[in-house]
C-alpha cells in the first residue's frame, strides 16, 4: 500500500545528489582575481591570450589559483587583494594598451563542479559590497539634441529643392525658418511637412517676412525620451561590460531615471567617472582662426573681434590646447558628424612621433558624409570636439590635408590613460542625452558580509526552532518533516545556483519565510494522518489517506501564494522582484519536499512492514466517548 516504485525514489534520490551538488559552489567563498578583456573589436579572449596571461605571471613570479577562459574575457584567480593588485599592474604594463585589466572576484569552488556548470549565485549589492547609482536624464537636452539636429535636417532639404529661405535659428525648443515671400515658404511647408512629420508648423506674417514657427509634437516628445532613457541604459550596460563587473543591476526607475548596482566593484572612483560622463564626438569646421597662415579661412582680425565679443551669426567661440597657449578658433555651429556614428575606438600611438592618439572609425553612413565634406575642405581646419559632461572641449583642430575616408585619428592628449577613457566611452556608445548622478552609496565588503552573516543566522536560528518543535510534537514523522525541509532548502538554492540568480538580502528574507511557509505542508500531512489514526483507520491506511487527502488542501494553499508572488514578481522592481522570485520557487520546492521526499521516507520506513500495530507521531488525542 505505502511503498514507491523505483523510479520515484530513483527521482528523489537524484533530486537530493544534484541539489547538494550544485549547492556546493556556495560554501567555498570568492577570491580576488584579475579579468582581462580585449578592448578592440578585433581582438578576443581565446587560448593565446590566456597563454599570454599565464606567461606574464610567470615571469613576474605572481603565482595565480587559477586562471579560465570565458567568452569575452581571461580571469586569474589570487589567494590575496595584495597579489591580485600587483597582477593588475604587471598585466596591464606586459598586455599594453590593447587590452582591459579590471579587478573582480570569482568563487572558490573547485574546477570539478565549474566542470559540470555548478556555479556559485552572485550576490548582490547589500551581500557582496559594490557601490548604488541613481543617475536622471536631462529630457530637456534630449529634446534640445533633437530640435538640433532638425535645424540641419531642414537647411539640406531646403537647399536640395532650392527653396530659397533667409535663415534657420533655434529658441529653445522651437525652430523660426524665416523667407521673403509666401511662395517660397508654402513650398517649404509642404517639404518640411513630407520629410518631418514630427514637426507641427505653424505660419506667422510680419512686416517684409514670412515666417515658419516648428515644434516637436507631443507624441514625438514622448518617443524622444523614451529613446533617449532606452540608449542610455543600453550605453550604461556598455560601460559597466568593459569595467568588468559581473552581474550589474541596471534599470529603469520612474520615467526619467536609471538605478545602476555594481556589486563587487573595488574602484567605485573609477566606476563612477566612467557611469557620470556623457562623453561624444563632434566634428565641425572651423570658419576662422589666427592659427595658421597657410590653412583656409586664416582672419586674426576676425579672431580678435570674436574674443572681444562680436561673435558672427551661426559660429561660436572655442579656445583649443596648444603647446603655445590656448588658441581662440570661431567653429561653425552646423555638426559635420557626431559620435552616433562611430564602429570602434581604439588608443594607440602616431607611428611618427609616437604621442598617444585614439583611431576612430566611422560607420557607411559616417564615412560618406566624411569623405564628401573633406573633398570640398582640403587646406581647411577641422575642429574635433569632445562633449564631456555638457562641455565641449576642442581636442584637436588639423588642416585638412586630402579627402578622408570611415578611419581617422584624434591626437591633443596628455597621456595614454586619457586615450584608454576615451576608447572606452566612444567604443561604448554615446549618451543619448546626459545624466546626472543624484544618489551615491556605498557598500563596503565588512557590510556585506555582516548582513551575510545575520541573514545566515536567521534562517538558521528559524530552522533550528522549527526542527525542535516538529520533533518534540511529531516524534518520527517530525523528523521525516524536517529531512524535506533540509531537502526544500537544498533544492531551492541550488535552483538559484543554476539559474546564477542574484541573490539580496530581501532574497535571504524570502528563504527564511520559505522555511516557515514550506513547513506548513508537513504539519498539515501529519494532522490528517492523526485524525485517521483517530477514526480508527490502520496505521497504514492512515499513512496512506494522510498523504492523498492533505495534497488538495497544500496544493490550494500554495496556489494562493504563488499567485500573489507571480503578481509582485510582475507589478514589483529591483528588491521587490528578488523577493519574489525566490519566494515563487521555494513554493514549488516545498511542493516537491513536502510530499515526494517525506512520504518517501515514511515509506520506505514503514512501507515494508506487513503488520503495523503502531507508528511515532506524537501522542494522539482521541474524542472522549459519547452516551454510556
Amino acid at each position: 500500500m505505502n511503498r514507491y516504485p523505483l523510479w520515484k525514489n530513483l527521482i528523489i534520490i537524484i533530486s537530493l545528489v544534484l541539489g547538494f551538488a550544485y549547492t556546493l559552489p556556495n560554501f567555498y567563498g570568492e577570491a580576488p582575481a584579475v579579468q582581462v578583456s580585449p578592448l578592440k573589436t578585433g581582438l578576443k579572449a581565446d587560448a593565446a591570450l590566456m597563454n599570454r596571461v599565464e606567461e606574464a605571471l610567470k615571469q613576474g613570479n605572481l603565482a595565480a589559483d587559477g586562471i579560465f577562459l570565458d567568452q569575452t574575457s581571461v580571469k586569474a584567480r589570487f589567494p590575496d587583494t595584495d597579489t591580485q593588485l600587483r597582477a593588475k599592474d604587471l598585466l596591464q604594463s606586459q598586455l599594453g594598451e590593447d587590452y582591459v585589466v579590471a579587478l573582480n572576484l570569482l568563487s572558490n569552488s573547485p574546477r570539478w563542479l565549474a566542470a559540470i556548470g555548478a556555479l556559485p549565485m552572485y550576490l548582490g549589492l547589500d551581500l557582496r559590497g559594490g557601490v548604488h547609482f541613481l543617475l536622471q536624464v536631462d529630457m530637456k537636452a534630449a529634446i534640445t539634441k533633437k530640435m538640433d539636429a532638425f535645424v540641419g535636417d531642414i537647411r539640406s532639404a531646403l537647399r536640395d529643392k532650392r527653396i530659397q529661405y533667409g535663415g534657420v535659428t533655434r529658441d529653445g525648443q522651437t525652430i523660426t525658418v524665416r523667407f521673403r515671400d509666401a511662395a517660397m515658404r508654402d513650398k517649404a511647408t509642404a517639404e518640411i511637412q513630407k520629410n518631418m512629420p514630427d514637426l507641427e508648423l505653424k505660419n506667422q506674417d510680419e512686416t517684409g517676412e514670412y515666417r515658419i514657427v516648428a515644434t516637436l509634437k507631443l507624441e514625438a516628445q514622448r518617443q524622444t525620451e523614451k529613446f533617449a532613457l532606452d540608449q542610455n541604459i543600453t550605453t550604461l550596460r556598455n560601460r559597466v561590460n568593459e569595467l568588468g563587473v559581473a552581474e550589474p543591476i541596471i534599470q529603469q526607475q520612474g520615467s526619467d531615471r536609471v538605478v545602476v548596482q555594481l556589486p563587487g566593484v573595488q574602484d567605485t572612483a573609477k566606476a563612477k567617472d566612467i557611469l557620470g560622463r556623457t562623453a561624444t564626438l563632434e566634428v565641425r569646421m572651423v570658419e576662422a582662426h589666427a592659427g595658421d597662415p597657410g590653412a583656409r579661412n586664416y582672419d586674426p582680425q576676425k579672431i580678435e573681434q570674436a574674443v572681444g565679443g562680436q561673435i558672427p551669426f551661426g559660429t561660436e567661440l572655442f579656445y583649443a590646447q596648444r603647446e603655445s597657449g590656448k588658441e581662440p578658433l570661431l567653429l561653425s555651429k552646423q555638426i559635420v558628424i557626431t559620435g552616433d556614428r562611430l564602429t570602434d575606438a581604439s588608443p594607440g600611438f602616431d607611428a611618427t612621433d609616437q604621442r598617444p592618439i585614439v583611431s576612430v572609425t566611422l560607420d557607411g553612413q559616417g564615412a560618406r558624409i566624411f569623405q564628401q565634406v573633406t573633398r570640398e575642405a582640403v587646406k581647411r581646419r577641422m575642429a574635433i570636439l569632445l562633449i564631456d559632461r555638457g562641455k565641449p572641449e576642442v581636442l584637436t583642430a588639423p588642416v585638412i590635408q586630402s579627402e578622408l575616408g570611415a578611419r581617422f585619428q584624434i591626437t591633443g592628449f596628455r597621456s595614454t590613460e586619457e586615450t584608454k577613457d576615451l576608447a572606452l566611452l566612444l567604443r561604448a556608445g554615446a549618451l543619448a542625452a546626459p545624466m546626472e548622478i543624484v544618489e551615491e552609496r556605498t557598500v563596503g565588503p565588512s557590510l556585506g558580509a555582516e548582513n551575510i552573516r545575520i541573514g545566515f543566522n536567521s534562517a538558521l536560528y528559524g530552522f533550528a526552532a522549527i526542527t525542535a518543535f516538529m520533533i518534540v510534537y511529531y516524534a518520527l514523522f517530525g523528523v521525516f518533516s524536517i529531512v524535506a525541509l533540509a531537502g526544500n532548502v537544498l533544492f531551492l538554492v541550488a535552483l538559484l545556483s543554476m539559474l546564477q540568480a542574484t541573490l539580496t538580502l530581501p532574497g535571504m528574507a524570502a528563504i527564511a519565510l520559505t522555511i516557515g511557509m514550506a513547513i506548513d505542508a508537513n504539519v498539515l500531512i501529519n494532522e490528517r494522518i492523526r485524525e485517521e489514526l483517530r477514526n480508527g483507520n490502520t496505521p497504514q491506511a492512515a499513512i496512506h489517506a494522510g498523504y492523498d487527502r492533505a495534497w488538495g488542501t497544500i496544493l490550494d494553499s500554495n496556489l494562493t501564494t504563488l499567485i500573489a508572488g507571480v503578481f509582485l514578481f510582475i507589478l514589483g522592481s529591483g528588491p521587490v522582484k528578488g523577493f519574489a522570485v525566490v519566494l515563487c520557487l521555494g513554493i514549488l520546492t516545498s511542493q516537491f519536499s513536502a510530499v515526494m521526499v517525506a512520504r518517501g521516507m515514511s515509506n520506505f520506513y514503514y512501507g515494508r512492514r506487513r503488520r503495523l500495530d503502531r507508528i511515532s507521531i506524537g501522542q494522539i488525542w482521541r474524542p472522549a466517548a459519547q452516551g454510556k
